[in-house]
């Protein structure tokens, strides 16, 4: 398992939060965990309710975790969006913002959730049925952080523009190989 911690981008600072850390375990079968932890103020993080797990568009418009995975070498990629609401959503793209339109996820990711006053835990399992089929992968590891006050922060591994932007392929910067037993 691989611990990486999220840094906010220098535009939208949140003093309320005081880390994001994504740990990163390969499951068998060629199956990815992410486990995402945000540390933060006392009910500073508007936390989306629960509901039943489902897919939804929109979910980066609120608290949202996020991963995008992209096979070495292709301009291709997917897009995941897990809320702690345990609806999320899965993208594919063709190149950088160019969406696959006829792609339909074939089964769902499995999303459980912890919170408290201080922190959000959030697990996300992805089944190697919704993640590109080539090995070795390359993940970008994000999160949309919307605040009480309804302010927004953007977190991810690597910020390489000056406005956010979680497709930007420099931002994919976490090797991942399949473990495919």
């Amino acid at each position: 398992m691989t611990t990486l911690s999220l840094h906010c981008h220098p535009t939208t600072p949140c003093a309320t939060i005081q880390g994001i850390q994504v740990h990163i375990e390969p499951l068998a079968g060629g199956h990815l965990r992410l486990h995402y932890r945000i540390e933060h103020a006392p009910d500073s993080l508007l936390i989306p309710t629960a509901t039943a797990p489902a897919f939804a568009d929109g979910l980066w418009e609120h608290t949202c975790l996020e991963a995008f995975v992209a096979e070495q070498g292709s301009a291709a990629y997917r897009e995941f969006n897990f809320s702690p609401s345990r609806q999320w959503a899965a993208y594919a793209f063709h190149a950088y913002r160019e969406r696959d339109t006829n792609y339909t996820p074939s089964i769902s990711p499995n999303i459980r959730t912890q919170t408290s006053t201080t922190h959000l835990e959030l697990t996300a399992d992805i089944p190697a049925a919704l993640l590109p089929a080539g090995t070795p992968l390359q993940l970008g590891l994000t999160a949309v952080i919307e605040l009480a006050d309804g302010s927004r922060s953007y977190w991810a591994l690597a910020h390489p523009g000056t406005k956010p932007d979680f497709h930007q392929r420099d931002a994919f910067c976490v090797p991942w190989m399949k473990w495919e037993q």
